[in-house]
């Protein structure tokens, strides 16, 4: 009985010492020449501190989580992360959001962006939007083989993450038909927005200040802080969206969720605001915090509200 017991032990030990399939593959955004990139033989940095912090990216990519088949909803999320445009906190804001997503059904599209910089880009602040629209066309060309609705398709972003995801929201367009790629024919417009803590204006009143200058420079030219303040851009085509901010957060006022609430609400689209008393800048799915992570429940909620009137 001692030996049976230890044999299945051994045989237990040894299947659970064998690796769990993979729940990402990671896809490059571009096939060949890459838009608006200038080489320089710089090489991507990957630190990993309190979290993993990407910089000097040079080719962009998605990583894709799928949900299982059988509770899958359907709905996809394309997540931009944080990180001032300097940056990207790339699991605090990227793969632990989409590893959420999926326990709730949800496709979770890690977006790993270029940043602005004059060495790796021709003009820097069209750099991420290109990046993130491509990203859309992507992930919409993959819809059937990864079980998702190609109307179902949303995108999210954290801090300066989320001025890219409100700027594709606000930025979209139809795709090009004569594009000899097929990719480029589809449309790149979200079908919703989740805007966490986002930079929305670059108002001088309310900006993040160190997201405006990696974007557009120091300083930045007029014409450029009217175009990328998205408050400014909300047009009856945009997708309905849901916003969470803190209102004690210091770094990127919250100013600039109420904005953008603001005009969505005189544009007639549907949009959700979660004004949290604290939780401050760049707290994520807010894990340490109960009353903060109560967000993540509202947004499943939301989505599910979203599934049913697409029904």
């Amino acid at each position: 009985m001692t030996r049976r017991v230890s044999l299945i032990a051994i045989l237990a030990l040894a299947v659970s010492s064998r690796p769990l399939p993979a729940q990402e593959h990671v896809l490059p955004l571009y096939e060949g020449t890459i838009p608006n990139s200038r080489p320089n033989g710089a090489r991507e940095r990957v630190e990993s501190r309190d979290i993993t912090w990407i910089t000097n990216v040079q080719d962009p990519a998605i990583a894709v989580f799928l949900p299982t088949k059988k509770f899958a909803t359907g709905q996809a999320v394309l997540i931009c992360p944080g990180g001032g445009y300097g940056g990207l906190a790339y699991d605090l804001e990227g793969t632990d959001i989409a590893r959420y997503f999926n326990s709730i059904g949800v496709a979770g599209v890690v977006l790993k962006y270029r940043l602005p910089s004059k060495e790796c880009s021709v003009e820097p602040h069209k750099t991420p939007l290109l990046d993130a629209r491509r990203a859309m066309r992507l992930v919409r060309s993959r819809a059937a083989q990864w079980n998702v609705d190609p109307a179902r398709i949303g995108i999210m972003g954290f801090s300066a993450g989320g001025h890219l995801a409100a700027s594709l929201g606000t930025r979209f367009d139809s795709g090009d038909p004569a594009a000899a790629d097929p990719v480029e024919r589809l449309g790149s417009r979200p079908d919703f927005m989740i805007l966490v803590y986002p930079v929305i204006s670059f108002a001088d009143s309310v900006t993040h200040k160190g997201s405006r200058a990696s974007l557009l420079g120091d300083p930045p030219e007029p014409d450029l802080v009217l175009s990328y303040s998205n408050e400014l851009q909300v047009r009856g085509d945009t997708p309905p969206a849901f916003l969470v901010h803190a209102n004690d957060d210091t770094a990127v006022p919250v100013e600039n969720a109420l904005l953008m609430y603001k005009a969505l609400r005189k544009e007639g689209i549907p949009a959700e605001l979660h004004v949290l008393s604290e939780g401050g800048h760049g707290f994520g799915l807010g894990l340490d915090n109960e009353h903060v992570a109560s967000w993540t429940g509202s947004v499943r909620l939301w989505l599910q509200a979203l599934n049913a009137r697409a029904r």
